[in-house]
């Protein structure tokens, strides 16, 4: 059930889980037990997800109709960019294994 807002002119403002086809009618106020009717204070929001799970499935959306490839990704650097064209650049190393680490830029971020 949803819960709506109501204002007593003698306690002031309340809420109360009513059934949707009860929405119009006037509630009982807990205070006092006068009839109250229906304000709207707040804005309506969805209080089911938590923000870091709506911003999850909102990029899941956007991605679930275009994913982005490997190859739809080629030429989307800069011109210089040495991070996939394979030359080499003072800011990354190269392991005995091929693994690259880029020790002067962002050493927080993880390597691709």
């Amino acid at each position: 059930m949803p819960v709506y807002e109501y204002r007593c002119d003698a306690c002031g403002p309340f809420t109360q889980m009513r059934p949707m086809a009860e929405y119009e009618q006037p509630t009982p106020c807990p205070a006092c037990g006068t009839a109250a009717p229906r304000v709207i204070l707040t804005a309506p929001h969805c209080s089911t997800l938590s923000t870091q799970s709506r911003l999850a499935h909102a990029t899941n959306e956007r991605s679930a109709h275009a994913p982005r490839t490997l190859s739809s990704m080629k030429g989307a650097h800069a011109a210089g960019c040495t991070c996939c064209s394979g030359r080499s650049s003072r800011m990354v190393r190269r392991g005995k294994n091929g693994s690259k680490s880029f020790p002067t830029s962002r050493p927080w971020m993880l390597s691709h």
